[in-house]
């Protein structure tokens, strides 16, 4: 593939380019010779997996982190050593940065928390708010934000919430083609039905001239809005193609170096084991009469669209949502939880989906949150045998890929893959009959995301069921035995291997239009 995107023939010119550019920490070298340029008009998504090089990189853009000495930037006209790029220097360049959280204040209107970032006008030592509304109201309209200056930010939708986030930092651009927008995991918060409308927002800043830095995870929103796409590995560029014509797989051997086939674990059809989990008329919530069987050492995937009950489904079967009519039979004994804590005696273990509000203890170091499924272990006539729960958390870091400094580094300072595989680690340390996995790969990258199925496939091989929900079809179907389409609280059909996300797909289609 060539270097030129779509969008050249009309805006070639680079407005940002860096060369040989290289950062060096105590032991790393986290971008080794960095070569790549961003166009005016164009989105250039920048991709790679934890560890490749993509946050340093931006933090060197950005000034706050010091590039070694060698490398240079070219911005607003001008060639700078890598080495004395500079905050200042970055602004007035017009580069603009909106991360993944961006600080806005919900209790705050739209016109004070934009003024946050430019300067609230003023007359005779007082606040203009006429002007200030005035001037937000052309920003929105310039924007086209569909939101009004005295609106609180905590009553906008979370996609309107990210395009204040960038009118605050545009908002001292007199055109649209001047600078760069970086943004780093702008959907990453975003629930699915925003991210279309905040995709076709970037697009139409791009068309009128706008350089976008696109960081990202989301494999199939670069197939959708970029025009190149560079990725780093190792530190290392490994490629800057057009997206024209890329497809995820490719998109994936390049993260990863290797083709997709080699991602996740093979899928092999096993003989029929015993049932290890067997539902039958199962109700509750959007759940409208769900039968279902899991072998031992299945993995079972369930696809459905939002509000079929997937979720309701997992966390019924932990306990933690009411039934109201039905059996759970589990290892051939009739159960009911009436909360997780009866679920977790009998064997079962559930990852939710939004890890950070329901299972990860971010101030907390990784052994703690390791340990916090079976702390009672490491208690002894009432002392807490610290020694023990400090060898497990060791043979855990090994077990499961964790990439930690120490056992003692606070869970929130390490990558959103690695916190997974702590929240998976303790579960399987328990070695559960029963583990139910919602999203278990969402905002993660694909390096993490094949290790996190390679530890759930090994679970599997174990003779461990396995219940898995995911968003993402071709990755179910790559990672299930099963795959059994839940349809507005029922089970239309179970289907298994060969499977492809685009027949799953199709199923979930099908049921929607039976329906």
């Amino acid at each position: 593939m060539s270097d030129s995107g779509p969008m050249a023939a009309s805006h070639s010119e680079a407005v940002l380019s860096v060369a040989r550019l290289s950062k060096t920490y105590p032991g790393t070298r986290a971008l080794i010779d960095v070569d790549f340029d961003i166009r005016r008009g164009e989105v250039h998504a920048l991709l790679g997996g934890n560890g490749s090089g993509k946050s340093t990189l931006i933090k060197v853009l950005a000034g706050v982190e010091e590039a070694d000495s060698g490398g240079s930037i070219s911005a607003g006209g001008r060639i700078h050593p890598a080495e004395h790029w500079s905050p200042k220097l970055a602004h007035a360049a017009g580069l603009r940065f909106v991360h993944q959280a961006p600080a806005l204040f919900p209790a705050l209107t739209v016109a004070e928390n934009i003024a946050l970032g430019h300067g609230f006008p003023m007359v005779m030592g007082r606040i203009d708010w006429g002007r200030l509304s005035a001037r937000t109201s052309e920003l929105l309209k310039r924007y086209h934000v569909a939101a009004a200056p005295q609106t609180p930010v905590g009553a906008l939708r979370a996609a309107d919430r990210t395009r204040v986030a960038i009118i605050r930092a545009l908002q001292d651009q007199d055109d649209a083609d001047t600078g760069v927008l970086v943004l780093d995991e702008p959907t990453a918060a975003l629930p699915d039905k925003e991210v279309d409308g905040l995709l076709a927002t970037l697009r139409r800043y791009a068309d009128a001239g706008q350089a976008i830095l696109y960081v990202t995870h989301r494999l199939d929103e670069v197939l959708r809005i970029a025009d190149r796409v560079t990725v780093l590995r190792d530190g290392q560029r490994v490629a800057t193609v057009d997206a024209a014509g890329l497809t995820g797989a490719r998109l994936i051997e390049l993260i990863v170096g290797r083709p997709l086939d080699r991602v996740y674990p093979e899928t092999i059809a096993a003989p029929e084991s015993e049932v290890a989990l067997e539902i039958t008329g199962l109700c509750g919530g959007p759940l409208r009469g769900v039968d279902l069987r899991v072998h031992r050492g299945e993995v079972l995937g369930i696809a459905g669209l939002l509000g079929s009950g997937r979720t309701e489904l997992l966390r019924m079967l932990f306990g933690a949502y009411p039934v109201d009519a039905g059996s759970i039979s589990l290892g051939g004994r009739r159960v009911s939880f009436r909360d997780p804590a009866a679920a977790m005696r009998a064997g079962v273990a559930y990852v939710p989906e939004d890890r950070q509000a329901d299972a990860t203890f971010g101030s907390m170091s990784v052994r703690q949150n390791l340990s916090a499924a079976r702390v009672g272990d490491y208690f002894v006539k009432l002392r807490l045998r610290h020694r023990w729960e400090r060898r497990d958390a060791l043979a855990s870091l090994r077990d499961f890929y964790i990439r930690a400094a120490s056992d003692a580094q606070p869970l929130a300072t390490v990558s959103g893959g690695n916190q997974q595989k702590v929240v998976l680690a303790r579960w399987l340390r328990r070695d559960p009959q029963l583990l139910l996995l919602d999203e278990p790969t969402q905002g993660v990258d694909i390096n993490a995301r094949a290790e996190i199925y390679t530890l759930i496939r090994r679970a599997s091989g174990a003779g461990m069921a396995v219940i898995l929900v995911a968003n993402d079809f071709e990755e179910l179907a790559r990672a299930s035995d099963r795959v059994a389409v839940l349809r507005d609280g029922r089970i239309t059909t179970v289907v298994g291997q060969p499977l492809d996300g685009h027949r799953l797909t199709e199923l979930v289609n099908l049921a929607r239009i039976a329906a």
